[in-house]
Protein backbone atom coordinates (compact mmCIF):
# COMPACT_ATOMS: atom_id res chain seq x y z
CA UNK A 1 0.00 0.00 0.00
CA UNK A 2 1.31 3.44 -0.94
CA UNK A 3 0.73 6.28 1.51
CA UNK A 4 1.02 9.89 0.43
CA UNK A 5 3.56 11.86 2.47
CA UNK A 6 0.90 14.55 3.02
CA UNK A 7 -1.16 12.11 5.08
CA UNK A 8 1.69 11.82 7.55
CA UNK A 9 1.60 15.52 8.43
CA UNK A 10 -0.31 16.87 11.46
CA UNK A 11 -3.86 17.83 10.56
CA UNK A 12 -3.68 21.24 12.21
CA UNK A 13 -1.59 24.20 11.14
CA UNK A 14 -1.57 26.00 14.49
CA UNK A 15 1.82 26.39 16.13
CA UNK A 16 2.93 27.16 19.67
CA UNK A 17 6.56 28.01 20.41
CA UNK A 18 7.80 27.27 23.91
CA UNK A 19 10.95 29.21 24.75
CA UNK A 20 12.93 27.30 27.38
CA UNK A 21 13.20 23.51 27.56
CA UNK A 22 13.43 23.23 31.33
CA UNK A 23 10.93 21.27 33.37
CA UNK A 24 8.05 23.70 32.79
CA UNK A 25 8.76 24.12 29.08
CA UNK A 26 9.15 20.44 28.25
CA UNK A 27 6.07 19.50 30.31
CA UNK A 28 4.06 22.21 28.58
CA UNK A 29 5.20 20.92 25.19
CA UNK A 30 3.99 17.47 26.20
CA UNK A 31 0.61 18.80 27.39
CA UNK A 32 0.01 20.76 24.18
CA UNK A 33 1.03 17.90 21.90
CA UNK A 34 -0.94 15.21 23.70
CA UNK A 35 -4.06 17.39 23.70
CA UNK A 36 -3.60 17.84 19.94
CA UNK A 37 -3.85 21.61 20.34
CA UNK A 38 -1.07 22.58 17.96
CA UNK A 39 2.34 21.75 16.61
CA UNK A 40 5.06 22.68 19.10
CA UNK A 41 8.48 24.24 18.60
CA UNK A 42 10.59 23.81 21.73
CA UNK A 43 13.56 26.18 21.83
CA UNK A 44 16.51 26.30 24.18
CA UNK A 45 20.05 27.68 24.07
CA UNK A 46 21.56 24.33 25.12
CA UNK A 47 22.49 22.41 21.98
CA UNK A 48 20.86 19.01 21.72
CA UNK A 49 18.56 19.48 24.71
CA UNK A 50 15.35 20.59 22.93
CA UNK A 51 16.07 18.25 20.03
CA UNK A 52 16.38 15.28 22.36
CA UNK A 53 13.22 16.16 24.26
CA UNK A 54 11.29 16.66 21.02
CA UNK A 55 12.47 13.31 19.65
CA UNK A 56 11.47 11.57 22.87
CA UNK A 57 8.01 13.18 22.81
CA UNK A 58 7.52 12.26 19.14
CA UNK A 59 8.47 8.65 19.91
CA UNK A 60 5.39 8.50 22.16
CA UNK A 61 3.07 9.91 19.49
CA UNK A 62 1.69 6.56 18.41
CA UNK A 63 1.05 5.47 21.98
CA UNK A 64 -0.66 8.73 22.96
CA UNK A 65 -2.57 8.83 19.65
CA UNK A 66 -2.06 12.49 18.74
CA UNK A 67 -1.05 14.15 15.49
CA UNK A 68 0.92 17.11 16.78
CA UNK A 69 4.48 17.55 15.61
CA UNK A 70 7.14 18.53 18.15
CA UNK A 71 10.36 20.14 16.93
CA UNK A 72 13.39 20.97 19.06
CA UNK A 73 15.68 23.81 18.05
CA UNK A 74 18.29 26.34 19.12
CA UNK A 75 17.29 28.72 16.32
CA UNK A 76 14.52 31.31 16.60
CA UNK A 77 13.97 31.15 12.84
CA UNK A 78 12.23 27.82 13.34
CA UNK A 79 9.62 29.50 15.56
CA UNK A 80 8.42 31.61 12.61
CA UNK A 81 4.68 32.00 12.24
CA UNK A 82 3.77 30.92 15.76
CA UNK A 83 0.23 31.62 16.90
CA UNK A 84 1.27 31.62 20.57
CA UNK A 85 4.71 32.10 22.11
CA UNK A 86 5.19 30.94 25.70
CA UNK A 87 8.32 32.13 27.49
CA UNK A 88 9.44 29.85 30.31
CA UNK A 89 13.19 30.51 29.95
CA UNK A 90 15.04 31.70 33.01
CA UNK A 91 16.70 30.54 36.15
CA UNK A 92 14.47 28.35 38.29
CA UNK A 93 13.86 28.89 41.98
CA UNK A 94 15.97 26.97 44.47
CA UNK A 95 15.74 26.91 48.27
CA UNK A 96 16.50 30.33 49.77
CA UNK A 97 15.88 32.20 46.52
CA UNK A 98 12.65 34.18 46.23
CA UNK A 99 10.91 35.06 42.95
CA UNK A 100 12.24 38.60 43.26
CA UNK A 101 15.84 37.40 43.71
CA UNK A 102 15.65 36.06 40.18
CA UNK A 103 14.75 39.42 38.70
CA UNK A 104 18.07 40.74 37.39
CA UNK A 105 19.07 37.41 35.86
CA UNK A 106 15.75 36.61 34.27
CA UNK A 107 15.07 40.14 33.02
CA UNK A 108 17.85 39.87 30.45
CA UNK A 109 16.76 36.38 29.42
CA UNK A 110 13.10 37.34 28.92
CA UNK A 111 13.80 40.56 27.05
CA UNK A 112 16.12 38.77 24.63
CA UNK A 113 13.66 35.90 24.13
CA UNK A 114 10.76 38.28 23.50
CA UNK A 115 12.74 40.40 21.03
CA UNK A 116 13.95 37.36 19.10
CA UNK A 117 10.54 35.65 19.01
CA UNK A 118 8.61 38.72 17.84
CA UNK A 119 10.92 39.06 14.82
CA UNK A 120 9.63 35.79 13.42
CA UNK A 121 6.07 35.75 14.84
CA UNK A 122 4.76 39.33 14.72
CA UNK A 123 1.14 38.18 14.99
CA UNK A 124 1.63 35.90 17.99
CA UNK A 125 0.10 36.16 21.44
CA UNK A 126 2.71 35.97 24.21
CA UNK A 127 2.28 34.17 27.53
CA UNK A 128 4.99 34.68 30.15
CA UNK A 129 5.77 32.14 32.87
CA UNK A 130 9.27 33.22 33.96
CA UNK A 131 9.48 34.63 37.51
CA UNK A 132 9.03 37.20 38.94
CA UNK A 133 6.09 36.82 36.62
CA UNK A 134 4.28 40.16 36.74
CA UNK A 135 7.57 42.01 36.24
CA UNK A 136 8.72 39.75 33.40
CA UNK A 137 5.37 40.15 31.65
CA UNK A 138 5.75 43.93 31.70
CA UNK A 139 9.27 43.62 30.29
CA UNK A 140 8.11 41.27 27.53
CA UNK A 141 5.38 43.74 26.58
CA UNK A 142 7.93 46.56 26.38
CA UNK A 143 10.39 44.40 24.44
CA UNK A 144 7.86 43.28 21.82
CA UNK A 145 6.01 46.57 21.37
CA UNK A 146 2.77 44.61 21.02
CA UNK A 147 -0.67 45.84 22.07
CA UNK A 148 -0.94 44.94 25.77
CA UNK A 149 -3.87 42.57 25.26
CA UNK A 150 -1.56 40.26 23.28
CA UNK A 151 0.93 39.88 26.14
CA UNK A 152 -0.10 38.24 29.41
CA UNK A 153 1.30 36.33 32.34
CA UNK A 154 0.38 32.91 33.70
CA UNK A 155 -0.07 33.16 37.46
CA UNK A 156 -3.67 33.47 38.57
CA UNK A 157 -4.68 30.16 36.99
CA UNK A 158 -1.93 28.41 38.95
CA UNK A 159 -2.54 30.21 42.25
CA UNK A 160 -6.30 29.69 41.98
CA UNK A 161 -5.78 26.00 41.19
CA UNK A 162 -3.62 25.61 44.28
CA UNK A 163 -6.28 27.21 46.47
CA UNK A 164 -8.94 25.09 44.78
CA UNK A 165 -6.93 21.95 45.57
CA UNK A 166 -6.29 22.90 49.19
CA UNK A 167 -10.01 23.61 49.75
CA UNK A 168 -10.96 20.26 48.21
CA UNK A 169 -8.38 18.43 50.32
CA UNK A 170 -9.60 20.15 53.48
CA UNK A 171 -13.25 19.27 52.81
CA UNK A 172 -12.52 15.81 51.41
CA UNK A 173 -14.39 16.49 48.18
CA UNK A 174 -13.65 16.54 44.46
CA UNK A 175 -11.82 19.56 43.08
CA UNK A 176 -14.47 19.55 40.33
CA UNK A 177 -16.92 20.90 42.93
CA UNK A 178 -14.66 23.80 43.90
CA UNK A 179 -14.02 27.15 42.24
CA UNK A 180 -11.42 29.57 43.58
CA UNK A 181 -10.15 33.04 42.75
CA UNK A 182 -6.77 34.62 43.45
CA UNK A 183 -5.84 38.14 42.32
CA UNK A 184 -2.73 40.32 42.60
CA UNK A 185 0.94 39.68 42.02
CA UNK A 186 2.37 36.18 41.75
CA UNK A 187 4.14 36.13 45.10
CA UNK A 188 3.75 36.52 48.83
CA UNK A 189 1.42 39.51 48.37
CA UNK A 190 -1.11 37.71 46.15
CA UNK A 191 -4.74 38.20 47.10
CA UNK A 192 -6.83 35.02 47.51
CA UNK A 193 -10.53 35.91 47.77
CA UNK A 194 -12.31 33.31 49.96
CA UNK A 195 -15.74 34.90 49.56
CA UNK A 196 -15.46 34.33 45.79
CA UNK A 197 -14.48 30.67 46.38
CA UNK A 198 -17.38 28.25 46.28
CA UNK A 199 -18.30 24.59 46.51
CA UNK A 200 -21.10 24.01 44.00
CA UNK A 201 -22.16 27.61 44.53
CA UNK A 202 -21.86 27.60 48.32
CA UNK A 203 -19.27 30.18 49.53
CA UNK A 204 -16.54 28.50 51.56
CA UNK A 205 -17.02 30.85 54.57
CA UNK A 206 -20.23 28.87 55.10
CA UNK A 207 -18.30 25.58 55.10
CA UNK A 208 -15.01 26.39 56.85
CA UNK A 209 -14.18 28.46 59.92
CA UNK A 210 -12.08 31.60 59.59
CA UNK A 211 -8.94 30.07 61.08
CA UNK A 212 -9.01 27.23 58.53
CA UNK A 213 -9.61 29.63 55.65
CA UNK A 214 -6.68 31.79 56.74
CA UNK A 215 -4.47 28.69 56.92
CA UNK A 216 -5.43 27.66 53.38
CA UNK A 217 -4.89 31.20 52.13
CA UNK A 218 -1.41 31.28 53.64
CA UNK A 219 -0.60 27.88 52.17
CA UNK A 220 -1.66 29.16 48.76
CA UNK A 221 0.61 32.20 49.08
CA UNK A 222 3.50 29.87 49.88
CA UNK A 223 2.47 27.11 47.48
CA UNK A 224 5.45 27.53 45.18
CA UNK A 225 7.92 27.83 48.06
CA UNK A 226 6.47 24.67 49.65
CA UNK A 227 7.20 22.69 46.47
CA UNK A 228 10.70 24.20 46.22
CA UNK A 229 11.45 23.21 49.81
CA UNK A 230 10.29 19.64 49.26
CA UNK A 231 12.06 19.15 45.92
CA UNK A 232 15.27 20.92 47.08
CA UNK A 233 16.61 20.97 43.51
CA UNK A 234 14.06 23.13 41.69
CA UNK A 235 10.54 24.46 41.57
CA UNK A 236 7.06 23.32 40.57
CA UNK A 237 6.44 22.42 36.94
CA UNK A 238 3.50 20.06 36.52
CA UNK A 239 0.88 22.53 37.78
CA UNK A 240 2.48 25.57 36.06
CA UNK A 241 2.58 23.66 32.76
CA UNK A 242 -1.06 22.61 33.11
CA UNK A 243 -2.04 26.20 33.91
CA UNK A 244 -0.26 27.54 30.84
CA UNK A 245 -1.75 24.80 28.69
CA UNK A 246 -5.26 25.83 29.76
CA UNK A 247 -4.51 29.41 28.66
CA UNK A 248 -3.06 28.21 25.34
CA UNK A 249 -6.11 26.03 24.70
CA UNK A 250 -8.48 28.89 25.55
CA UNK A 251 -6.71 31.18 23.08
CA UNK A 252 -6.27 28.73 20.22
CA UNK A 253 -9.86 27.50 20.44
CA UNK A 254 -11.27 30.98 21.12
CA UNK A 255 -13.21 29.67 24.12
CA UNK A 256 -13.76 33.07 25.76
CA UNK A 257 -13.11 31.65 29.22
CA UNK A 258 -12.89 33.76 32.36
CA UNK A 259 -9.45 33.08 33.83
CA UNK A 260 -7.31 34.96 36.36
CA UNK A 261 -4.47 36.35 34.27
CA UNK A 262 -1.63 38.82 34.68
CA UNK A 263 -3.02 41.53 32.40
CA UNK A 264 -2.17 45.15 31.64
CA UNK A 265 -4.35 47.53 33.64
CA UNK A 266 -5.46 50.94 32.38
CA UNK A 267 -7.53 52.24 35.26
CA UNK A 268 -9.17 49.00 36.33
CA UNK A 269 -9.13 48.53 40.10
CA UNK A 270 -7.71 52.06 40.32
CA UNK A 271 -4.40 50.91 38.81
CA UNK A 272 -2.62 52.00 35.66
CA UNK A 273 0.43 50.97 33.57
CA UNK A 274 1.01 47.70 35.38
CA UNK A 275 0.59 43.97 34.81
CA UNK A 276 -1.28 42.29 37.65
CA UNK A 277 -3.43 39.21 38.18
CA UNK A 278 -7.13 39.95 37.55
CA UNK A 279 -10.09 37.99 36.09
CA UNK A 280 -9.95 38.17 32.28
CA UNK A 281 -11.84 36.85 29.31
CA UNK A 282 -9.34 35.13 27.01
CA UNK A 283 -9.88 34.34 23.36
CA UNK A 284 -8.15 34.26 20.00
CA UNK A 285 -7.22 37.96 20.27
CA UNK A 286 -5.69 37.56 23.73
CA UNK A 287 -7.22 39.42 26.67
CA UNK A 288 -10.59 40.56 25.35
CA UNK A 289 -12.02 41.91 28.61
CA UNK A 290 -10.98 42.56 32.20
CA UNK A 291 -13.65 41.92 34.81
CA UNK A 292 -13.71 44.19 37.85
CA UNK A 293 -15.11 42.23 40.78
CA UNK A 294 -16.36 44.08 43.84
CA UNK A 295 -13.68 44.36 46.51
CA UNK A 296 -13.94 45.40 50.13
CA UNK A 297 -11.86 48.34 51.25
CA UNK A 298 -9.37 45.97 52.88
CA UNK A 299 -9.14 43.77 49.76
CA UNK A 300 -8.62 46.80 47.53
CA UNK A 301 -5.88 48.06 49.83
CA UNK A 302 -4.18 44.64 49.71
CA UNK A 303 -4.37 44.61 45.92
CA UNK A 304 -2.74 48.04 45.75
CA UNK A 305 0.01 46.93 48.15
CA UNK A 306 0.70 44.00 45.84
CA UNK A 307 0.69 46.34 42.84
CA UNK A 308 3.12 48.76 44.51
CA UNK A 309 5.55 45.89 45.11
CA UNK A 310 5.32 44.86 41.44
CA UNK A 311 5.71 48.46 40.26
CA UNK A 312 8.87 48.92 42.34
CA UNK A 313 10.42 45.79 40.86
CA UNK A 314 9.41 46.73 37.31
CA UNK A 315 11.41 49.94 37.69
CA UNK A 316 14.45 48.01 38.92
CA UNK A 317 14.12 45.42 36.16
CA UNK A 318 13.82 48.06 33.44
CA UNK A 319 16.98 49.72 34.74
CA UNK A 320 18.84 46.39 34.79
CA UNK A 321 18.24 45.90 31.05
CA UNK A 322 18.63 49.55 30.07
CA UNK A 323 14.96 50.09 29.23
CA UNK A 324 14.06 52.66 31.90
Amino acid sequence: MTVSSDSMLPCQSLCVSVIGAGNVGRTLAQRIAEKDLANVVLLDIVEGLPQGIALDLMAAQGIESHNSKVIGTNNYEETAGSDVVVITAGRARTPGISRDDLMAINAKIVVNAAQQAIKYSPDAIFIIITNPLDVMTYLAWKATGLPPQRVMGMAGVLDSSRLQTFIAMELGISTANVTALVLGGHGDLMLPLPRYCTVNGVPIPELLDQATIERLVERTRNGGAEVVKLLQTGGAYYAPASSACLMVETILRDQSRLLPTAAYLRGEYGLDDIYLGVPCLLGCRGVTKILEVQLTEQERESLHISANSVRKNVKLALESVGMS
